[in-house]
């Protein structure tokens, strides 16, 4: 009889298998509750959206956008394009968690995040056939998620703590600049890249920060046309 590894080996080996991308994620919490914190939101508010939308960069975005006066409206459009990749993640999971009933389902898409699901899928494409392989992408998702929520909540104490003086609007582009370049590995991510950067820097004094809604939907359009002219080039006639 196969003898699988149990749910609390599953568990914990997630959780160590999201070590090393912890160390990228500590500073981005920290640095979005900071920053969140020096545009005026409330630290209750700030610890609450870690808690809720639990997406660092639709984070971002999203207290920029509220503390530009944005209507509600918007805000919740733009964090759901930031996020629509997640709908790429969860199709791509679909097939290794069908048979889970609902809660589980629910749980694990709310964990759900980019350094979960890199290190979740490394363990459902492993080669052996254990029916608790949920139990690490559950682990990978509580050391997210819980290395989130207590840098934000450093990152809010140190923002009340700055000086008023020490402006803390540079956070934010250099986070992304940060996030960005790693990802920049093909000719559709450098496309998508190039023509949201271009419509956010043209419509910098557009109202309501139009600007960065017009910049996401043009970038995930530009990238994937990108992507579809370069599989026509390489397709056979």
């Amino acid at each position: 009889m196969l003898q699988y590894p149990s749910r609390m080996s599953e568990f914990f080996a997630g959780m160590r298998g999201q070590v090393p991308l912890l160390l990228g994620v500590a500073p981005f919490g920290m640095a979005y509750g900071a920053y969140a914190i020096e545009t005026g939101l409330s630290g209750g508010m700030t610890q609450a959206m870690s808690s809720v939308i639990f997406g660092g960069a639709s984070q971002f975005v999203a207290v920029q956008l509220i503390a530009g006066g944005v209507p509600g409206a918007m805000i919740v459009l733009a964090v759901l394009l930031v996020n629509l990749r997640h709908m790429l993640y969860s199709a791509s999971l679909a097939p290794y968690v069908a048979h889970l009933d609902a809660r589980w389902r629910w749980l694990l898409a709310y964990l759900l995040t980019d350094e979960a699901y890199a290190v979740g899928m490394q363990r459902y494409r492993r080669d052996d056939e254990s029916p608790r392989k949920h139990w690490f992408l559950f682990g990978s998702g509580i050391a997210l998620w819980s290395t989130w929520q207590v840098t934000t909540a450093a990152g809010i104490l140190l923002g009340a703590a700055l000086p008023e003086s020490w402006s803390l609007d540079f956070a934010l582009p250099l986070t992304f600049i940060a996030l960005l370049i790693p990802v920049l590995t093909g000719r559709p991510a450098f496309a998508a890249a190039g023509v949201a950067g271009a419509i956010a820097v043209l419509g910098y004094d557009w109202p309501y920060a139009t600007e960065l809604i017009t910049a996401i939907g043009g970038g995930l359009v530009a990238g994937m046309l990108a992507e579809r002219l370069l599989r026509e080039r390489v397709s056979p006639a």
